[in-house]
């Protein structure tokens, strides 16, 4: 199995300038291990929050260059299992989330993990892990990995979690990706700015997919398809992620755009991502069945 430490490097920005820390080959299966959202600086209440490096956020690990990964294609990531550390945090404070402005100083809280559960006080919540940062480079200008765009990077995603696949727009030669971010738990939406913040490992599956073009990251489990967009609002994010998927679904099949569209206002599900970021990001789900059922890929 090939591992790639944290220690080998991390990344704050996907960049296309960034050099690899790793080279592999297309269909290489490699664990990835990451530090929290805050780089491990925040290991007890104790730690007064105002005082970490605030330069020091969100590090992905890597980045990794797949071999035979060119602009145009499409990084498929199968992400096959995520493991996370015995203890998490959350933050809040003021102008963070959707309560910011309410909130006077900064908060934190660790959270113990035991037993498959996160305890929160006398509350047992159920883990949800998943990845909050994930991505790669785009084509122009760098993007720090606390913004999502097209080329993924921080879409906080509750759906990107064990036994998922996502398909990335490959914009430079290698795709140069990275994850980091890991959650124990994290709901639609993270309006408090943090889901628990863990540090852990994950190991992927990435492989190169050549005759294939995205403009922006889907998604697939066992369940549904998804299309994933960020955009500056809400309402942008929604609405093209349904637009996108709609077009796709109607290239694929063959059907007309308008029966497509009465097909996904029946079925199909728009959903929240996160509304906390610099862009938010929302996603358009539809059901495997009905894909069964056109007898539609839409990745393949």
């Amino acid at each position: 199995m090939t591992v790639l430490s944290h220690d080998s490097g991390i990344i704050y920005e996907f960049n296309k300038e960034n050099p690899p820390t790793k080279v592999i080959s297309s269909g290489t299966t490699i664990t990835i291990e990451t530090y929290d959202c805050f780089q491990n600086q925040i290991q007890s209440e104790e730690t007064v929050v105002t005082a970490i490096d605030w330069n020091k956020i969100n590090p992905a690990t890597g980045p990794i260059f797949i071999k035979d990964a060119m602009p145009g294609d499409i990084l498929k990531v199968k992400i096959e299992k995520i493991e996370i550390g015995d203890q998490g945090v959350m933050v809040v404070g003021p102008d963070l989330g959707i309560m910011g402005h309410k909130i006077e100083e900064m908060e934190s809280k660790i959270l113990p993990i035991k037993n498959d559960e996160i305890l929160f006080n006398e509350i047992a919540i159920p883990l949800n892990k998943m990845i909050g940062v994930i991505g790669v480079a785009p084509e122009g200008e760098g993007v720090n990995c606390g913004t999502p765009g097209a080329h993924g990077g921080n879409m906080d995603n509750k759906m990107v979690a064990e036994g998922a696949t996502i398909y990335f727009p490959v914009f430079v030669e290698g795709a140069l990706f990275g994850l980091g971010d890991l959650h124990a738990a994290m709901g639609d939406g993270e309006v408090s700015v943090s889901g628990v913040e863990v540090p852990g490992a994950v190991t992927v599956k990435l492989e190169v997919i050549k005759g294939e073009s995205l403009v922006h990251p889907m998604l697939e489990n066992e369940e549904v398809f998804t299309q994933i967009v960020s955009a500056v609002t809400l309402d942008e994010a929604a609405k093209l992620s349904a637009s996108l998927m709609i077009e796709r679904i109607s290239e694929k099949s063959g059907l007309p755009i308008s029966e497509v569209s009465m097909l996904m206002s029946a079925i199909g599900q728009s959903e929240i991502c996160q509304v906390v970021d610099p862009l938010m990001t929302a996603r358009f789900a539809v059901p495997k069945w009905l894909l069964e059922k056109l007898n539609v890929s839409l990745i393949g």
